[in-house]
């Protein structure tokens, strides 16, 4: 009897370890389509504009999908010069090219030069829905460790609504699967379809990694057939919870009313559809809980967010609130991107301009980030806009912070001052500056001996002879091996003789 139970058990274990017939068709019907992206790339350098940092490479993998197109992440091929493509069946790096991207939600599509090397290639279906909790995902991708094809196994372990890169939300899918640098942009799979994408992991935790799901997925790939892909729509304003007693007591709620409460509007103007203390009960059709969630389906809770990217239309959502005591269906005005005097740059390069030993850039939020700790602490010393105003909007359409990117450069014309960068630009003989373009076009145009640039922060003004600057351009930029004198936004303005 004992022999007969181990019997048993070992032909089940058997069963359970050896792929079905069934399951290695499925696998040798996916791999042909998960492929290895080796891509050199040359990120800004947001303190010398005029150039790119060093050429980097690095390798990712992609997925091929309809229409010839190898789906990836963002993160892989941004601000690539150069993309070759690596079939799993081996054989030449083929050369590819970035045809859309979303940096945002961390998704890109590459096509090969000779789209027809795709022809014998199976483009994966993507899965309808999101997966159940639980369930059962193989990811394929060229992590770090070896050259050829990996697969790992995992179970969906957590979906919620997520911040992603560059403020933007949207859909994540948490799986335990173990995942190695190179993964990204390798497809994870489910009965021999695609029910995400990889794009992180958490380095101080084993096996959590995340996948951008296919929902997200059909939307980049629908915003990008109709022109561009702008990104999940956004409430704008500043929420907080409806959890605190006394909260609830002053806000005059019901044990009944639950819902999220209004901080700060977007806007302080009168039309404007929410005011603060509103408190927000229903997005659509769907009951916001205490805790600002919304039932998605059985078992499965998200962040109200959540059905503001999926039920927006026309730039605006319908939202029912609590106003004093008394309930309003209000539509209010949703965006993809939050509007910032200090942009995100995403995938693109710094604008400049060079004049004399001056380099004036645009300020982002990528500028501020990337002067780390002690430059931080020298904005706070400074008093400097680029810390006061890093998320305020624009005041005017067009608004620019306008900055010194870097040290001046070595001129006769320096001397005696502190050659201190970081100092933005408030004024130019008089007169404001609304951003980086109207700087050139005010230096270009002026007429004045002297230029006088003063500072919003407590750097020092400076003042220079227009005829020195003009004459000491051209030197520099030879000097320096610097190729342009402005980036290619503004070469206009410094091409149209003064």
């Amino acid at each position: 009897m004992k022999r007969h139970f181990v019997k048993c058990i070992l032909v089940l274990f058997l069963a359970e370890a050896i792929p079905s017939d069934r399951d290695l068709k499925a696998a040798d019907n996916i791999e042909p389509s998960v492929v290895k992206l080796l891509v050199t790339k040359r990120e800004p350098d947001y303190f010398k504009p005029w150039t790119k940092s060093a050429p980097e490479k690095v390798s990712g993998s992609g997925v091929v999908i309809d229409g010839k197109r190898i789906l990836t992440n963002a993160h892989v091929v941004m601000h690539a010069s150069q993309v070759f493509v690596q079939m799993r069946r081996g054989g030449d790096q083929l050369n590819a090219k970035v045809k859309a991207i979303g940096p945002g939600i961390d998704l890109a599509i590459v096509e090969l030069a000779e789209p027809d090397k795709l022809k014998d290639v199976p483009a994966l279906a993507l899965v309808e829905d999101l997966p159940q909790l639980k369930s059962h995902v193989s990811v394929y991708g060229y992590p770090a460790g070896g050259d050829d094809l990996s697969v790992t196994d995992g179970i969906v372990s957590r979906i919620e609504f997520a911040p992603y890169n560059f403020a933007s939300t949207g859909v994540r899918i948490q799986v335990d699967a173990a995942l190695n640098p190179g993964n990204s942009g390798g497809p994870a799979v489910d009965n021999g379809k695609v029910v995400g994408l990889v794009f992180s992991k958490i380095n101080e935790a084993e096996n959590i990694g995340y996948l951008i799901p296919t929902e997200e997925i059909r939307e980049f790939l629908k915003q990008v057939a109709a022109g561009k892909y702008e990104g999940n729509d956004l409430l704008l304003d500043d929420f907080q919870t409806a959890e605190n007693d006394a909260l609830r007591k002053f806000l005059k709620l019901s044990a009944e009313t639950t819902g999220v409460v209004v901080t700060k509007p977007y806007s302080d103007a009168e039309k404007y559809p929410l005011k603060k203390w509103d408190v927000i009960t229903h997005v659509g059709p769907h009951v916001i809980d205490n805790q600002g969630y919304v039932d998605v389906r059985e078992g499965l809770r998200m962040r109200f967010l959540y059905y503001v990217a999926r039920l927006a239309k026309d730039g605006k959502i319908d939202l029912r609130i609590l106003r004093h005591g008394e309930k309003k269906d209000v539509s209010v005005p949703v965006a993809a991107k939050r509007e910032m005097v200090m942009p995100m740059l995403e995938d693109k390069y710094p604008e400049y301009f060079i004049y004399g030993p001056l380099v004036f850039e645009a300020a982002s939020q990528e500028y501020v980030r990337a002067l780390g700790a002690n430059g931080l602490g020298a904005l706070l010393a400074l008093q400097s806009p680029m810390l006061s105003r890093l998320y305020d909007k624009p005041k005017e359409a067009g608004e620019q912070v306008v900055v010194l990117a870097t040290r001046m450069f070595p001129h006769p014309s320096i001397k005696g001052y502190e050659n201190r960068p970081l100092g933005v630009i408030d004024k130019l003989n008089g007169k404001s500056i609304k951003n980086l373009r109207s700087l050139a076009e005010m230096i270009r145009d002026s007429k004045d001996e002297f230029l006088r640039f003063e500072m919003a922060e407590r750097s020092e003004s400076l003042v220079f002879r227009k005829s020195d600057m003009a004459a000491a351009t051209e030197e520099i930029l030879t000097n320096e091996g610097i190729r342009y004198q402005a980036s290619e936004s503004l070469r206009d303005v410094v091409e149209k003789k003064e």
